[in-house]
C-alpha cells in the first residue's frame, strides 16, 4: 500500500500529517452547528396601542396595566411582558409551544376587544397580531401606476391587499411603509366654538 509504505519509510512526514489531520478535526468539530436541539419559535402574539400625546406614566396605567389585567387569564399564556413609552405601549405575550398560534391571537383579540370600553377614548384601538421572536421582513412589493398617485396607490393597498394577505397561512403581520396618507388640517375658532357650545372633541368626531 502506498500510505502504509510511506508511513514507514518516511515516519516524520506521517507524524506531521497525522498532526494536521488530527488539528483540522479539532478545528472543524468547535465550528460544527448543533443540530441535536433546534431553534423552535414559541407561539407569541403582540399587542400595540398609540395614545398620541400621553406620557408614558399615563400610557402604563390607562392602557397597559388595563389589557394586561383582561388577558391575564387565557390559557396556555408562559410569560408576559410590556413596555410603555410616550404615546405607545407594546405587550408581548408567550405562549407554550403546544397552543395553536391563530386560536391564542383569537382569544386575545376577544379580551382586548372587552376592554376598550375601559381604555381612553382618545386612545387608538388595540392592534393584535402575530409575531414571532425573531421576526423580521421576508417580502417587500412595491406597487406602481401609471394612473394613480402614490397617496391612493397606499389608499388602495391598505382596503383592499393588506386583509387579503393579512389571511395568508404563515403571515405574521403585513406593513405598508412609504406611501402618504390622507389627513385634514383644520383651524378652529375659539369665539366660535363657544358661542356654538362646542369642543374640539366635538368637531373631531
Amino acid at each position: 500500500m502506498l500510505l502504509s509504505d510511506t508511513a514507514i519509510k518516511r515516519p516524520v512526514f506521517a507524524v506531521v500529517i497525522s498532526l494536521l489531520l488530527l488539528a483540522f478535526g479539532l478545528l472543524a468539530f468547535e465550528r460544527l452547528p448543533l443540530r441535536e436541539y433546534p431553534d423552535i419559535d414559541p407561539p407569541i402574539v403582540s399587542i400595540r396601542t398609540v395614545y398620541t400625546g400621553a406620557s408614558a406614566e399615563v400610557v402604563e396605567s390607562r392602557i397597559t396595566q388595563v389589557i394586561e389585567d383582561r388577558i391575564a387569564g387565557i390559557e396556555g399564556i408562559e410569560t408576559i411582558e410590556s413596555s410603555s413609552r410616550d404615546g405607545f405601549s407594546s405587550i408581548n405575550i408567550e405562549f407554550s409551544l403546544n397552543r395553536d398560534i391563530d386560536a391564542a391571537a383569537n382569544d386575545v383579540r376577544d379580551r382586548v376587544s372587552g376592554s376598550l370600553a375601559s381604555l381612553p377614548e382618545e386612545a387608538e384601538p388595540p392592534e393584535v397580531r402575530k409575531a414571532d421572536a425573531d421576526e423580521q421582513v421576508i417580502m417587500w412589493l412595491n406597487l406602481t401606476s401609471e394612473n394613480h398617485t402614490t397617496l391612493e396607490l397606499a389608499d388602495y393597498a391598505q382596503r383592499y391587499i393588506v386583509d387579503r394577505f393579512a389571511v395568508i397561512d404563515g403571515v405574521a403581520s403585513v406593513r405598508i411603509s412609504g406611501g402618504p396618507e390622507y389627513a385634514m388640517r383644520i383651524w378652529l375658532n375659539r369665539e366660535a366654538l363657544a358661542a356654538r357650545q362646542l369642543t374640539v372633541a366635538d368637531v373631531e368626531s
